[in-house]
């Protein structure tokens, strides 16, 4: 799979895109009320329980705007945090650290959102089962939010389609589904082929061939349990489909080996968090 490259370069361009959205295209008419000399510290309050994502992101937002900023942290990312905890503290000129706060709470917010959500899942799968990502991400935030998801806990899925070959169903209802298997085993060049199944049959229909990782769809589980049982010797087993918190522990109690929810990057709330001048 692609690694995936968080640099600070990365980063502060990332930032400077936000802030351009932000200011385009005559700043911030509010906060150029407030006198340019004035300074402030203010604190960084998480308003709920957390994981914590993003404080380079926010960091950013700050100092691309004043670099006279002090930003210092009191937690780390991936770390977890309760309601009223003191995240950081940012000192300097009133008006610059108001011109930057949004952006880097939308950040902290987003971050911070998929990372807790992804703990959750990851504590109630137990240890013996992964969590996974998607591709069900938010166009040109996939790097994000695919970080977000390692400091939950979770284990990032393939980034992006030359990762692995992803063999789906709708790869299966244009092309005959053994055929399909060979030619990608036969065409692989050293990368790991993974294919959906969405019954019995269809997995018995491929039992055999050497390839990677059988991922069960939208099966029920007793019908998971089967087929683990079956493929559980030869393959690495994966199941997806509508998993939330509320089934993914009976899920993981059938032996699978992962687990990939995509609303973990698609549906992940905001954490809320203030400044507290």
């Amino acid at each position: 799979m692609s690694k995936i490259k968080l640099s600070e370069n990365f980063i502060k361009n990332t930032v400077k895109l936000a802030l351009n959205e932000d200011l385009y295209p005559s700043g911030d008419i509010t906060s150029d009320l407030i006198e340019n000399s004035k300074i402030i510290e203010v604190k960084l309050i998480a308003n709920e329980n957390a994981v914590i994502g993003g404080l380079r992101f926010a960091k950013y937002a700050f100092s691309l705007i004043d670099n006279k900023i002090k930003f210092i942290v009191k937690k780390k990312d991936g770390s977890f945090v309760k309601k009223n905890s003191l995240i950081a503290t940012i000192k300097g000129s009133a008006k610059n650290i108001l011109i930057a706060e949004r952006v880097a709470l939308n950040f902290l917010s987003h971050i911070s959102g998929i990372a807790t959500k992804t703990n959750k899942f990851v504590k109630l799968a137990g240890k013996k089962c992964k969590i996974c990502c998607t591709r069900k991400t938010i166009p040109n935030l996939r790097v994000i939010q695919k970080y977000a998801v390692k400091l939950g806990g979770g284990t990032n899925h393939r980034f992006n389609l030359s990762d692995e070959f992803l063999i789906k169903d709708n790869h299966i209802a244009a092309s005959n589904l053994r055929e399909m298997v060979s030619l990608a085993i036969k065409n692989k060049k050293g990368k790991k082929i993974t294919v959906e199944v969405d019954n019995l049959k269809q997995l018995k229909k491929i039992m055999g061939l050497k390839f990677n990782t059988i991922l069960f769809d939208n099966m029920n589980v007793k019908n998971l349990k089967v087929g683990i049982k079956l493929a559980k010797k030869y393959y690495e087993t994966e199941a997806s489909g509508n998993i939330n918190l509320k089934t993914v522990k009976s899920v993981a109690a059938t032996g699978v080996n992962r687990i990939s929810v995509g609303s973990i990057t698609h549906s992940a709330s905001s954490i809320d968090f203030k400044l507290e001048i």
